[in-house]
């Protein structure tokens, strides 16, 4: 029997599985594909030769065609979609904001308060559900998952861009860019206070709270949880806050609004992590009366996710894309301006 380890990938934890199967000792020599199909349950050998295609295989830590032929203690690696949810998608005429279209993807600004994906207490009103009513026919990974489409997915209250797959080999194709950190993701996000450093790096395992499980904690001892490097850069300081770049190494749920939480600076307006309070300065007269209308402005945290740059899965051409700051993010921006140059 060969050694199977399955485990949940990086991309926000559950939308992609890595395989890792250890050829037996008596294996004898089979193509790679047939040996797939045969070892990794519903996986249909079209969708086997598309990760191949889409160099989402290896053996023996090697990139290899579908000819290869498994031997002894070959060891495979391969990534490919979760196993299917129960879950039944009802398609809604939600408007989208498409920034980009060819024939394998779309690029979507999702705005504050939208929910990627169908899931418990959010059946309805999704960008998924948006996506179904649009496009006909995109991938849905393994026996027709909930997530036609996704490859990655942001919080509901952070507001930016996601790349959407069309057909099955772009699906693969950029889940392994994903999955080997190779995707270029840039947000923006108000925290509050000023980094001693203007540019650092923040590391530390994430992993859920035993406490609260909607909540990720940092595990510096890397006891727990799984590894999360986020890299900051202060892009304008205003006093008692302070708006900043961050780049993605790796890309954990929660992870930036965890990590600045971690080093003090929380998210401006982030309930789950602490900064929806106010974290500098005074607590009342004209400015808790500024802070106070700031938090009013805007539906969630101010995290926006502004660039993402990729390898395109048919020309292998490079893509960059940006967005704007949302229109209410702007305005606190410009708030927090005014105030600082008037006091």
């Amino acid at each position: 029997m060969s050694e199977h380890d399955l485990e949940i990938t990086s991309e926000e934890d559950d939308l992609f599985e890595h395989y890792r199967i250890v050829a037996d000792k008596g294996q004898s020599l089979m193509r790679l594909d047939k040996y797939l199909s045969l070892h990794v349950a519903n996986a249909s050998r079209t969708k086997i030769q598309n990760g191949i295609d889409a160099e989402a295989v290896k053996v023996n830590g090697q990139v290899t065609k579908a000819s290869y032929k498994v031997k002894p203690l070959d060891v495979v690696t391969l990534s490919l979609p979760q196993p299917p949810r129960d879950t039944e998608i009802i398609p809604e005429n939600i408007p989208l904001d498409i920034i980009y279209e060819d024939d394998v993807l779309l690029l979507v600004n999702k705005p504050t308060g939208m929910v990627v994906h169908p899931a418990f207490g959010n059946w309805t009103g999704t960008l998924i559900n948006a996506l179904v009513y649009h496009f006909q026919n995109l991938p849905v990974g393994r026996n027709g998952e909930g997530r036609p489409g996704l490859v990655h997915r942001i919080d509901k209250d952070t507001s930016g861009l996601l790349v959407i797959a069309k057909t099955e080999f772009a699906m693969t194709f950029l889940a392994k860019q994903f999955s080997d950190h190779t995707i270029e993701r840039t947000y923006n996000a108000l925290i509050w206070g000023e980094p001693k450093e203007w540019k650092g790096t923040i590391t530390g395992h994430i992993g859920r709270s035993a406490r609260d499980r909607r909540v990720m904690d940092i595990f510096e001892d890397g006891s727990q949880g799984k590894h999360a490097v986020t890299h900051y850069e202060i892009i304008k300081p205003l006093r008692y806050v302070s708006l900043i770049k961050c780049n993605l190494e790796t890309g954990r749920t929660h992870q930036i609004r965890a990590h600045m939480q971690h080093i003090g600076h929380s998210i401006f307006n982030d309930t789950v992590y602490g900064g929806d309070k106010i974290l500098r300065g005074g607590s009342s007269g004209s400015y808790k009366a500024m802070v106070d209308h700031c938090f009013a402005m805007l539906p969630g945290q101010a995290l926006h996710a502004k660039s993402l740059g990729f390898i395109h899965p048919t020309t292998r051409e490079w893509m960059q894309f940006d967005t704007e700051l949302p229109a209410n993010f702007q305005a606190i921006l410009e708030k927090w301006g005014n105030y600082v140059q008037h006091q």
